[in-house]
């Protein structure tokens, strides 16, 4: 899905009168904070189409049932964050700089006001990929780029191949879910960055 394509909604089938027009991008980040906010189960349909800015038959229409939505919430954000990670990583400086640039920007985004919200993955996937296994699967998709990501910087890196790439970019990913989880949990930013900080010199020792 790219962002910032305009798109109309219509329902499965003829619609009466004109069709509403909406962007699926800010559609999609508004729903998210809602996700984040209540949790996937406690979201209800009426508060999403409120943050939507679309009646309940439109947004069925256009990304179908509540977890296809999530779903879809899901993958906007996953993407979003992936190409954030991997311009991060692409651009000058050591890798050391570069990781610990990847972990503030992401504690600027976890503990943004007013919900300090955290990674969509770690604080509401993972709650209901029991009982939803299409969300556990793209969920395991999203952080398989991730540390995707972190593999290939660590291997055009200099730094020793001893532990190897995929071994330092899952331990990479482990702090950045760390990060995500404390954020949850109320710690503080500069609480994050001290624990950020201490971290990136084992990963890339």
């Amino acid at each position: 899905m790219r962002t910032g394509t305009k798109i109309i909604a219509a329902s499965r089938s003829k619609p009466r009168g004109r069709p509403r027009s909406f962007i699926p991008s800010e559609v999609l980040d508004r729903v998210r904070a809602v996700f984040m906010a209540k949790g996937f189960a406690a979201a209800s349909l009426d508060e999403l189409a409120a943050a939507a800015g679309l009646n309940r038959p439109s947004l069925y229409a256009a990304f179908g049932d509540k977890e296809q939505l999530y779903i879809a919430a899901l993958r906007f954000y996953g993407e979003k964050s992936v190409e954030a990670l991997d311009q991060i990583l692409a651009a000058p400086g050591t890798i050391e700089q570069r990781l610990g640039k990847v972990y503030n920007a992401a504690i600027d985004l976890y503990t943004a006001p007013p919900h300090r919200p955290g990674c969509m993955i770690v604080g509401t996937a993972a709650a209901e990929s029991p009982m939803h296994p299409q969300i556990a699967t793209v969920a395991r998709g999203l952080l398989a780029d991730i540390e995707g990501s972190f593999e290939r910087a660590f291997a055009d890196s200099r730094l020793s191949t001893t532990p190897s790439p995929p071994a330092r970019a899952r331990m990479a990913g482990a702090i950045l879910y760390a990060i995500a989880i404390r954020a949850r949990l109320g710690a503080k930013a500069t609480e994050l960055r001290a624990f950020a900080a201490s971290m990136v010199p084992a990963i890339c020792a």
